[in-house]
């Protein structure tokens, strides 16, 4: 008899029954029933938000059980070590999972908070891991006294490291530079350099069958090119024309030469590329790496590209700002997987002004502006209640809540 997980991906299960897995209802071994329920989270539009519901509050004990073995599907695992999904009481144990692998361990060390990068300091296993270790020393959360901890560990793990371990990063390198992607190998320069090269790496990595989807998919910025940066702008990113012929010009009388003084060149500097220019010139693995890499400019023109995979890689810039990601939320002009993407980022949703922002953006899709809509104060609630450009739900919500808070407030 096929497992029930089977059944799940052979979309053999009813709707009834898929709404029971959801809520984890289904009569399965733990284990099989929080594989059915990471499923469901990643990959269906209709239950996946019940299915991340359900795993954030499922038993402690059987996600241990799950996390802590290294035979548990990778899929789950994946899903657990996740930034976005990640169980405080869960990290320890899949710090020393074997299963996972040091890349997705360095993309939690350079993002994570500080109660996380204590436990990654204390893991026995992350001791050992240079890569990871450089991570945290990466991380704008660090304090003064973990970043003194870390370089002691690090003097201790660079003596410790094993033949093994060399030769296997020896792999990755070869391997990745075959394929014409730079080695997790941290350059000389800066931490934040380094951070910015891991996160491309792991980015690539993670996204590479995403990118051979998409093939050589030129620049398209959603909306349009003139829409965003005006006609005068625009002009300035196309080189200069060569000049029309002209008629021949009316014979002149023949003057005796002058002794030759050789005429002085003129210093011609090459014409340097803007923004635009630039990226219009990359294939999607160059824009990608931009996305991660480049400055503020280039990341508010990457946000609009059409390839999603581009659009996406700027929210996972080390270097995005708190006010850039406050515009993102605002802007009509992205793909809608941008602003689904937004909340999924705890740092993200901790400012109020990005929750506040992607409420009042028409362009949000609908089920995730009546989520976030709770977390408004009541004078947000009654600006959007007033919003014409937000749909007619959004408003009566906004209007039903305001009233309610308004009453609270009088009623103290």
């Amino acid at each position: 008899m096929p497992r029930m997980i089977d059944q799940l991906r052979a979309s053999k299960l009813p709707s009834n029954m898929m709404q029971f897995a959801a809520r984890g209802a289904l009569q399965v071994p733990p284990a099989e029933n929080i594989e059915i329920l990471v499923h469901l989270a990643r990959h269906n539009h209709v239950f996946g938000d019940l299915a991340r519901l359900t795993l954030a509050g499922w038993d402690e004990k059987a996600s241990l059980a799950v996390a802590s073995d290294p035979q548990s599907p990778r899929e789950v695992l994946d899903y657990f070590i996740s930034p976005d999904n990640l169980r405080p009481k869960l990290l320890p144990v899949l710090l020393e999972n074997p299963a996972i692998s040091e890349g997705q361990l360095i993309k939690i060390a350079i993002g994570a908070l500080r109660e996380t990068i204590q436990a990654m300091i204390k893991s026995p296993r992350v001791k050992s891991l240079s890569g990871v270790l450089k991570g945290l020393q990466a991380n704008p959360y660090l304090e003064k006294e973990q970043a003194d901890e870390l370089r002691t560990l690090l003097s201790g793990a660079r003596q410790v490291s094993t033949v093994a371990s060399e030769d296997a990063a020896l792999a990755v390198e070869h391997r990745e530079a075959s394929a014409g992607t730079a080695a997790s190998v941290p350059p000389p320069g800066t931490g934040d350099e380094w951070a910015d090269d891991e996160a491309l790496n792991v980015y690539l990595k993670e996204h590479e069958h995403d990118i051979a989807a998409v093939g050589d998919k030129p620049f398209q910025a959603i909306g349009g090119i003139v829409d965003f940066l005006g006609e005068d702008h625009l002009s300035d990113t196309h080189v200069a024309e060569a000049p029309s012929p002209t008629a021949p010009a009316a014979p002149t009388p023949v003057i005796a030469p002058r002794p030759a003084v050789a005429p002085k060149k003129p210093d011609v500097l090459p014409k340097r590329e803007n923004a635009l220019q630039k990226i219009s010139h990359l294939d999607v693995k160059g824009r990608i790496q931009l996305a991660l890499k480049g400055n503020k400019e280039e990341r508010s023109l990457l946000i609009r590209d059409g390839t999603k995979v581009v659009a996406l890689a700027v929210l996972e810039a080390p270097k995005l700002s708190d006010g850039e990601v406050e515009k993102i939320a605002s802007q009509k002009n992205v793909l809608e997987a941008v602003l689904r993407q937004i909340p999924l980022k705890r740092r993200f949703m901790k400012n109020y002004k990005v929750v506040r922002n992607l409420v009042a953006n028409p362009r949000t899709p609908l089920d995730l502006g009546l989520g976030l809509m709770k977390n408004l104060l009541i004078a947000d609630l009654k600006n959007i209640s007033g919003n014409k450009e937000v749909s007619e739900t959004i408003r009566n919500l906004a209007l039903k809540m305001y009233k309610q808070k308004e009453d609270q407030a009088n009623k103290r």
